[in-house]
C-alpha cells in the first residue's frame, strides 16, 4: 500500500495523503496555542501575557532538538525506503528515538542550571520575572518529552502512517487543552500552569507513539536489541537535522530579537506581538504541514531517482502553496480586528495589534517559497541548502532587517522587519534551488 502511494498514485492524491494529516495535527496545535492564550490572556495580567511570550522561544527551541532527529532522520529513512533498504532504516529509527532522550535530558540540564542569564536575555524585567521564570522552570523540566515526541511523529511518515503521526500530536495537544484551564485558572497556577499542562500532553503523545511503534510498525522501531549505527550515518542524520533544528532555533532567535526591540516601547507592544504570533501561527502552521507533510514523498522519489515524478510533485507543492499562503494572508489581514480581540477585549492591545498582524500577513507568499524549497533540500539531502535557508528567514537576514529597520525607522522598522525578511530569503531560495536541484530533474520526461 506504501509503496503504491510513493510510486503510482496520482500526485495530488498521493501529496494530500501524505500533507492532510500533518496539517490537521497542526491545526490541532494551532487551537491548543490558541486556547492557552486565550487563558492566559483571560487573566487580564498585561505582564503575565508578556512573561509567557518572553518565554515561548524556549518550547520553540525543544522543537528544534526534536528536528534534529525527527526531521534528519526521517530525511534519510525515506530515501533509503525508496532505495529498498528496509533493514538499515529500521536502525537509523533506533538510533533517532533514544538520541532524542539523551538530548531532552541534557537540554534540562542546561535550561536550569542558566536559568537566570537566559530569563534575562530574553528580556525578562521586573515585572514580567516571576511569570515568565515559571513557565520557563516546568518547559525545561519536561524537555525530554517535548523533545521525544517530535521525533517520532516524523519517523512514522516516512512508512506512511500520517494518520498515527497526526492522531498522537492530537492526543497530546488535546490533554494540554483539557488541562489548561484546570492549571491556569482553577488552580491558579498561572504561566507555570500553562507549561505543565504542556508538557503532561507531550507525554500523553510520547506514550502513544511508543506503543504504535511496539505494535503496529513493521519498518521502524524503537528495541535496541542488535542495534547498530556508524559514524558517518549519524553524520548524514546530523547533516539534515541540524539545519532543520536551526530553523526553529532561528524562530526562537527571531521572536526574542523582535521582543528586546519592542520593549523600548512597553510591555503592552510585547503583549501585543504575543498574541499577534498566535493569531500568525494560523497561516504559518498551515503552511509548514502542506509544505513539510510531502517530505516522505519527495524523499522517496528522490531516492528511488524517479526525476520525472519528483520534477510533478515539486511543481504541484510550490502551486498549491503559493496559493493558500494567498488565501490565507488576506483572510487573516481583513479578519485581524475580530482575531485579537478574540484573546483580549482591549481596545489598546487591539490598535496595537491590528498593524502587527497585517504587516506578518505581507510576507506569506515568500514564506510558502522558502518553506517548499527548505523541505525539498531536506528530504533531498542538500545538507548546505538547507543549512543557508535555515539560518536566513528568522536568523541572519532577519537579525540584519530587523537591526537596520529599526534603527532607521523605529517602531514601524520592527513591524515590517519579517516580511521584508520573508522577500530577500525567498529570492535566496530561488536561486539556491536552482543551482541544487533543478539541474537534476531538467530533463526528466
Amino acid at each position: 500500500m506504501e509503496n503504491e502511494l510513493f510510486e503510482e498514485a496520482p500526485i495530488p492524491k498521493a501529496y494530500f495523503t501524505f500533507a492532510l494529516p500533518v496539517v490537521f495535527s497542526m491545526v490541532i496545535s494551532l487551537v491548543y496555542n490558541m486556547v492557552d492564550t486565550y487563558f492566559i490572556a483571560q487573566t487580564g495580567n498585561t505582564n503575565l501575557v508578556a512573561g509567557v511570550s518572553l518565554g515561548a522561544p524556549i518550547f520553540t527551541l525543544m522543537i528544534a532538538f526534536g528536528d534534529i532527529w525527527g526531521l534528519g532522520g526521517s530525511s534519510i529513512i525515506s530515501r533509503l525506503f525508496g532505495q529498498k533498504l528496509d533493514n538499515d532504516g529500521k536502525r537509523i529509527s533506533v538510533f533517532c528515538f533514544y538520541a532524542a532522550i539523551v538530548c531532552g535530558i541534557l537540554v534540562t540540564a542546561v535550561l536550569l542550571l542558566f536559568r537566570g542569564p537566559i530569563l534575562y536575555l530574553l528580556g525578562a524585567d521586573g515585572e514580567t520575572l516571576p511569570y515568565a521564570s515559571g513557565y520557563f522552570t516546568y518547559i525545561a523540566l519536561g524537555a525530554p518529552f517535548i523533545i521525544l515526541s517530535f521525533t517520532p511523529s516524523n519517523l512514522l511518515r516516512t512508512e506512511g502512517f500520517s494518520t498515527a503521526s497526526m492522531t498522537g500530536s492530537i492526543l497530546g495537544a488535546v490533554i494540554n487543552m483539557i488541562l489548561d484551564p484546570l492549571f491556569i485558572s482553577v488552580l491558579g497556577l498561572g504561566a507555570a500552569g500553562a507549561a505543565i499542562a504542556t508538557v503532561i500532553g507531550n507525554i500523553g503523545s510520547d506514550l502513544f507513539f511508543v506503543w504504535f511503534l511496539l505494535r503496529k510498525s513493521r519498518r521502524l522501531s524503537v528495541n535496541p536489541a542488535g542495534f547498530h549505527i556508524t559514524l558517518p550515518e549519524i553524520g548524514q542524520i546530523l547533516a539534515i537535522g541540524i539545519p532543520a533544528s536551526i530553523t526553529n532555533l532561528m524562530q526562537s532567535l527571531g521572536i526574542a530579537l523582535t521582543n528586546r526591540c519592542l520593549l523600548p516601547y512597553g510591555n503592552d507592544k510585547v503583549a501585543a506581538m504575543g498574541i499577534v504570533m498566535k493569531v500568525n501561527l494560523i497561516a504559518a502552521l498551515v503552511l509548514v504541514g502542506f509544505a513539510f507533510g510531502a517530505q516522505p514523498l519527495i524523499g522517496y522519489n528522490y531516492g528511488a531517482k524517479n526525476h520525472a515524478r519528483l520534477k510533478s510533485i515539486l511543481r504541484f507543492c510550490y502551486t498549491f502553496e503559493c496559493g493558500a499562503a494567498a488565501v490565507l494572508a488576506v483572510i487573516l489581514s481583513v479578519a485581524a480586528p475580530a482575531m485579537i480581540r478574540l484573546f483580549m477585549q482591549n481596545d489598546a492591545i487591539i490598535s496595537i495589534g491590528v498593524p502587527m498582524l497585517r504587516m506578518q500577513q505581507a510576507g506569506m507568499v515568500f514564506m510558502a517559497v522558502v518553506l517548499v524549497t527548505t523541505c525539498t533540500f531536506q528530504s533531498a539531502g542538500k545538507a548546505m541548502g538547507a543549512f543557508l535557508l535555515s539560518v536566513s528567514r528568522q536568523g541572519v537576514i532577519f537579525a540584519v532587517v530587523l537591526l537596520t529597520a529599526s534603527a532607521l525607522f523605529g517602531y514601524y522598522g520592527v513591524l515590517m522587519a519579517q516580511a521584508v525578511s520573508d522577500a530577500l530569503t525567498a529570492i535566496l531560495a530561488v536561486f539556491l534551488y536552482y543551482r541544487m536541484v533543478y539541474g537534476e530533474i531538467r530533463n526528466a520526461a
